[in-house]
This record gives structure tokens, C-alpha cells and sequence, in this order.
């Protein structure tokens, strides 16, 4: 509140007419009379300052550093203007939100050296009236002269002060003593205390601000920079600085490096042409640094002013993270854990135990066993309990397509002048790559797919650029590939690697006893995926599936499982309600009939290896049929 002058002499006997007779002169201001009111209440001395209650160093230390932005934006400001409030008899306090002062500047405030005045606590409850009182409770500047405060030591010179509200609710305090008014008129004293408060706030607003752009920008999974001419690197978020620490020359420390100096085909780059005013969107780049190679999707927009480029951003991905990001969008992920593996045989037992072991490591693995097993699940709980879980899980089925085709599928290939599409071998980067039917991969696949694992790298297919991947194979054959090894329709070089580590699945029948255990288990997921109740298998119809030998191994029983799960009306499901394989086995009409065969899909559930193992055919097969009948996989 700016008020006019007034005469310090009427003022004093104001106060003195208050403080020896408790009268009150109808001329003092509405707000200094009830503060000074309170003061009385209260017991505050009036001749001189009493003990001040203080926050001890550590304390002080905290509540600084926690305000460390508003005190180094008073220390900078002060530093500019210092001159004048020597010349002026200035002095200039920061309080915090409960008005204990965190830094005093300039000369002595209230007759005491900034090392005294430093941490104490100045309510109206400690030293009486004040401009800090009155400013604190009305939030609003207030201008108090001398003869208007409590304390009778302090009334030698005036003060204002003003809170600091950057949000819209009080943060600080600033006071501004002026000892020599005549010196400087109370205009010019309140116009500065307004003018550092308006600044002040809108520096702290700013700074908020900017603080969450960081918090946000060091969340993303890109790395950003501000790029000024000639390389220098004005701003980075955090995976920024992390690839520049990298590329930094030994012994360079503190400020990020130019890149002109670090970056060996930096005329080559989009940085370079951004500089002339050509942005660039998402383009494939690659950075020869001394220490490493690195490969980004990046982007590139120039900054103008004045119609001249005075800066760029640059925001650029690694494609190894963005193929990561990709591969999790697009489920690339693992569905089931090892517990999901049921059985108490002790062959399911070691089986589980040693799994758990071997996917600790990193080593490729070789899963062998007959076909509907469990080899595809089992490899999922191996990726979910490795290092590697945060990574992606990619399958390729190797029997399912042509040569060419599958080369591709795993190594990528060149698509245009522009345009090269990576395979499942390098969107497995730090994840597991799953082979399934790994016999089925064709020879001279085997071979450079045994060549690419030694060298942990591969070109595209139509390229000769050696790409990096750290890629761990789970492989699994339906037979014993030593076998097919030593007879040679294997690869030696490629059995080598992936067999270092064989687990060996058994056969159902080899486990009749898990049989009522799996079940329950099938039909718990059943429930769980569809929202369903779940259902029980009773003894009699445990008994009968006990009965049987199973040839389709799990993936078999499975299906007779969700047949009685979705036609048993009841929640019990009995020995009448399980259609056993080969009781009504499907015709061979499917193949003629486009019905018949959209009836046995629809039983399949859609699903394409539950109904090859239905018909007894390959999914090969089942995939020619879909086409026949103009069908959508």
C-alpha cells in the first residue's frame, strides 16, 4: 500500500500516547493500531529488540538450500544494484513463508549485523509492528514509518515491505529499510521493493515452469538437445547428457562438448543442414564419434530470428530403443511366467528348477520335446525370470514360410533407395529372439544365422551395412537335433551355439499323474481370459482323461479341456461332457466344404495350432486353406 507522507513528529507522539496511556489517536492507520494492540497482548517490549528466536546452522542450511532459486536470483540482483543501496543507506531482508529470515543485504537491519539477523523469526509475535507484520497478514505491500514500529530502537528508519506470491499464495517476504529518507523519496523506495517483487515472481513462475519442461523432457525416451552454430551444445535432457559423457574427449570435464569437434561426419549430419534452414524429420542418421557409432531416428528444426537461423533442436531416438518400444506396443512381451509351467512329476520338477537356473544367464538355450509340449511357454517364463524380461520376446515359427521370405523375417532387408525395414533378429535387440521349429530353418539360414550370432552382427538382406544386436536365441525343435546334426541335415556351427544349454520337455505320457492339474489349470486361465466363472473337473472325468495317451501332448489336452469348458452348462464338468480325440473326429469334408471348415475354425477358437491339431494337418497347410476360402488369419 503506498501512503503518503506523513509527519514523523505527530506520528511519535501518536505512539507514545498508545505506549504510556493505551490511547489511540483516531489519525493512526487502521492496520498499524490493530497490530500495535496485538503487540500490547502479546508483551513485546517496546524499548529494545529482545531475544530473537532462531533456527540453528544446520536448519538455516536446509531451509536455504530448499529456497536455493529465490536466493540466487536475489544474489544476482543484488549484485547490480548494490552500489546504490550503499549510496542510498539501504538495507534488504528475504523471509520465508513462516518470516524467518533466510539472507540479509547490504547494512545492519534493525541495528543488527546480517550474522545476527540471519535465521531469526520476525513476526508480529517477536518484534511487534512492522512492515513484515502488516504486509504478512494483509498480503499486500505495506510502507511503515519509523515512529509507527513497536520497537523503539527500530523507529530510526522506514521500511516496506511486500510478499512474494508467484502462485497466488504468500512464499517470501521482502523488506527494504531506507535509514536516510530525505535522501530518497518513499516513492522511489517502494517503486524498487515493487519492482523486485514483481520481477521475483515472475522469475520463480518462469523457473516452475521450466522445471516441470525438464522433469518432462528427462522423462521421454529421447534424447534432446539445443544446439547453437558452430556445435555448441546450449541445452540437453537427461539421456542427452548421458550419450554426450560417452563421447566427451578423456580428461574434458563440466561443459558438454562441441560436436563439430566429437561428431567425425558432423558436415554430414541434419545438424549441419539445419544450420541452412533445412529441417529434417525422422531420417535415419548415423554418428561417428572416436568412442562409438550410434544409430537415431532424429529429427532436426531450425530456430530463427530475424529471418536468420540463430539455433536448432535436435530430438533424436536410438533405434535400438525405439525397435524396444515397438516390439512392447506391438505385445511383444512374455505371456506366461514359470509358474504357469503345473506339474508335480519330478521330471516337471528338475525341468522347472534347472529353467529357473539357466535364465539367469545369458546363454542361448535349446528346448527339445514332442510337439504340444509346452516349449513356447516354457520359453516365455524363461525370458520373463532373465535380465532380459525388460527387453523384447520376438517368435519366429521357422516352418511357416518360404526361404526368402523367412530370411528376410529374420534379418531385414533393403525396401527402396530410402527405406530398409529391420528383422526380428535386430527387434530382439536386448531381448530373447524365439525360434520355434528350428529345424525346419533352412541350410544356408542356419549358416548365416550361426555366422551372425559369433559376430553379434548382421546385414540386411540387399545391404552390406553390419548392423550390431545382443540378441539371447531360445530355439525349439520338435526332435533331437543332435541327431539331425550328426546325420547332417543340421548345421554343426549352429547346433553348437544353441546347445550348450538343452532342456528336455517329457511327453504327457510320460506324466499321466498332472494330468487332473493341468486341466484345473486350463480351465482357471480359461475363466480368468474370458471373465467367466470357473469350473470343476470331477474325479470321474479326471479319471477318464487320465485314460488316454495323449499323442498331441498338452496343446491336445488343452483343446478337449476347452470343449468341456465352453459346452458344460453346470459348474462340475463330468466324464459326459469330454469328447475324447478320434470319438467324433472331423471329416475330411473341410477341405471341400468352405462351412464345414469355418465351423471346425470357430471350435478352434480361432486359433490356428488349435486347429491344425484338430485336423491333424500343418499350420502350413491350414494358412493354404484360409487363402482358398478368402479367409482372414
Amino acid at each position: 500500500m503506498i501512503r503518503e507522507r506523513r509527519s514523523k513528529e505527530k506520528l511519535q507522539t501518536y505512539y507514545h500516547k498508545f505506549v504510556r496511556q493505551g490511547e489511540l489517536d483516531p489519525n493512526v492507520h487502521p492496520w498499524v493500531a490493530e497490530s500495535w494492540q496485538r503487540s500490547r497482548a502479546a508483551g513485546v517490549p517496546t524499548d529494545r529488540m529482545p531475544p530473537l528466536k532462531k533456527l540453528d546452522k544446520q536448519e538455516l542450511a536446509r531451509r536455504r538450500e530448499r529456497h536455493r532459486v529465490a536466493i540466487a536470483y536475489l544474489d544476482g540482483l543484488f549484485r547490480e544494484i548494490r552500489e546504490h543501496f550503499n549510496v542510498y543507506n539501504l538495507s534488504l531482508l528475504l523471509l520465508d513463508q513462516e518470516c524467518y529470515a533466510l539472507k540479509s543485504y547490504a547494512l545492519p537491519f534493525f541495528q543488527m549485523t546480517p550474522g545476527e539477523l540471519e535465521g531469526a523469526r520476525l513476526t508480529e509475535a517477536d518484534i511487534g509492528t512492522s512492515s513484515i507484520s502488516i504486509a504478512y497478514r494483509h498480503q499486500t505491500p505495506f510502507l511503515l514509518f519509523g515512529p509507527e514500529m513497536w520497537i523503539a530502537e527500530c523507529q530510526t528508519g522506514d521500511a516496506c515491505s511486500a510478499p512474494v506470491m508467484p502462485e497466488g499464495e504468500l512464499e517470501y517476504v521482502l523488506t527494504l529499510v531506507s535509514v536516510q529518507q530525505e535522501e530518497i523519496p518513499y516513492g522511489a523506495v517502494m517503486s524498487l521493493l515493487l519492482t523486485m517483487k514483481y520481477a521475483m515472481e515472475n522469475y520463480l513462475r518462469l523457473e516452475r515452469r521450466l522445471a516441470v519442461k525438464r522433469t518432462i523432457l528427462d522423462a521421454v525416451p529421447l534424447a534432446v538437445y539445443h544446439i547453437l552454430p558452430g556445435g555448441e551444445v546450449a541445452y540437453t535432457n537427461r539421456l542427452g547428457q548421458s550419450r554426450l559423457s560417452v563421447i566427451t574427449p578423456q580428461g574434458q570435464t563440466g561443459e558438454p562438448p562441441n560436436l563439430s569437434d566429437v561428431v567425425l561426419n558432423y558436415r554430414h549430419t541434419p545438424l549441419y543442414k539445419g544450420f541452412l534452414g533445412i529441417p529434417s524429420y525422422n531420417k535415419e542418421v548415423t554418428w561417428i564419434t572416436p568412442q562409438k557409432t550410434y544409430e537415431d531416428i532424429t529429427t532436426v528444426v531450425p530456430l530463427e530470428r530475424d529471418g536468420q537461423v540463430v539455433s536448432v533442436v535436435a530430438v533424436s531416438m536410438p533405434i535400438e530403443d525405439l525397435r524396444t518400444m515397438v516390439a512392447h506396443a506391438a505385445g511383444y512381451t512374455a505371456r506366461y511366467s514359470l509358474a504357469s509351467i503345473v506339474g508335480e512329476a519330478p521330471a516337471v520338477v528338475s525341468l522347472k528348477e534347472k529353467a529357473t537356473r539357466v535364465a539367469r544367464g545369458h546363454g542361448h538355450v535349446l528346448l527339445q520335446g514332442e510337439p504340444g509340449t509346452g516349449k513356447q511357454r516354457l520359453a516365455h517364463g524363461i525370458h520373463q525370470a532373465s535380465p532380459r524380461a525388460g527387453g523384447p520376446l520376438i517368435a519366429v515359427r521357422c516352418g511357416d514360410m518360404p526361404p526368402d521370405l523367412l530370411e528376410v523375417e529374420l534379418f531385414g532387408a533393403r525396401a527402396g533407395n530410402d527405406e530398409s525395414r529391420p528383422g526380428k533378429l535386430e527387434l530382439a535387440n536386448g531381448g530373447t529372439l524365439f525360434l520355434d521349429e528350428v529345424e525346419k530353418l533352412p541350410t544356408h539360414l542356419q549358416a548365416r544365422l550361426a555366422q551372425a550370432l559369433t559376430a553379434g552382427q548382421a546385414a540386411r538382406v540387399g545391404e552390406d551395412v553390419l548392423r550390431s544386436f545382443d540378441v539371447r536365441v531360445i530355439a525349439a525343435c520338435d526332435s533331437d537335433l543332435k541327431r539331425l546334426t550328426e546325420k547332417g541335415v543340421f548345421l554343426t556351427q549352429l547346433h553348437e551355439l544353441l546347445a550348450k544349454t538343452v532342456l528336455r520337455i517329457p511327453p504327457l505320457r510320460a506324466r499321466i499323474g498332472d494330468i487332473p492339474l493341468l486341466a484345473a489349470h486350463i480351465i482357471d486361465e480359461l475363466a480368468q481370459q474370458h471373465n467367466l466363472p470357473t469350473k470343476q473337473i470331477s474325479a470321474e472325468a479326471a479319471e477318464l482323461l487320465m485314460s488316454y495317451d495323449w499323442p498331441g501332448n498338452i496343446k491336445q489336452l488343452q483343446g478337449v479341456v476347452e470343449h468341456a469348458f465352453f459346452h458344460t452348462a453346470g459348474e462340475i464338468i463330468t466324464p459326459g461332457d469330454i469328447v475324447l480325440p478320434g470319438e467324433t473326429g472331423p471329416s475330411k469334408a473341410w477341405k471341400e466344404d468352405r462351412e464345414v471348415f469355418i465351423e471346425a475354425w470357430k471350435a478352434a477358437g480361432g486359433n490356428i495350432s488349435r486347429l491344425a491339431n484338430m485336423l491333424d494337418v500343418s499350420r502350413v497347410t491350414l494358412y493354404r486353406y484360409l487363402k482358398k476360402y478368402g479367409l482372414e488369419r
